[in-house]
């Protein structure tokens, strides 16, 4: 289990580091110009959404191009597929959940209730992450056997 766990750590949370600062910053920014808490909610919802998910695709698709060019393949269009299809499989159900629900409702709320804008939307970031890896953990480990293996 041990090992399950730095292999998840290893490829989450550099994502996450990245997700928390594009989140706190979006946040604010759209704060600072709209003076809406809907607002600020959506933009740091979906800036920590491409952050994360930006540095997950880039970390495949590197991964990838290293396996085939050790076997002397070449990285095609249709692997960036199978690599976007992978995250796809691996995120689905909680992205879902995640970004049209749960996220959104924790960032916007959880500033007011703890009357701190920044401690808010970092204590709803570490909220949503609960409910966001259990399935995403789930359908990672399901799709290493399937959409995965480039050798």
């Amino acid at each position: 289990m041990k090992q399950k766990i730095r292999e998840w750590l290893r490829r989450y949370l550099p994502a996450e580091v990245l997700s928390v600062g594009a989140t706190l910053l979006a946040a604010a920014l759209s704060l600072r110009a709209t003076g809406s808490g809907l607002s600020a909610a959506l933009a740091g919802t979906w800036a920590g959404n491409v952050a994360y998910f930006g540095w997950l695709l880039g970390q495949d698709v590197w991964q990838t191009r290293r396996t085939l060019q050790a076997s002397g393949r070449p990285y095609r269009w249709r692997t960036l597929g199978q690599n976007v299809r992978a995250l796809a499989v691996e995120f689905g159900v909680a992205e879902v959940f995640d970004s049209l629900l749960i996220r959104p409702a924790l960032l916007y709320y959880m500033p007011r209730w703890l009357g701190s804008f920044g401690a808010g939307i970092v204590v709803a970031k570490l909220l949503a992450d609960v409910t966001f890896y259990i399935p995403a953990i789930i359908s990672y480990e399901l799709s290493k056997k399937r959409l995965r293996r480039f050798e």
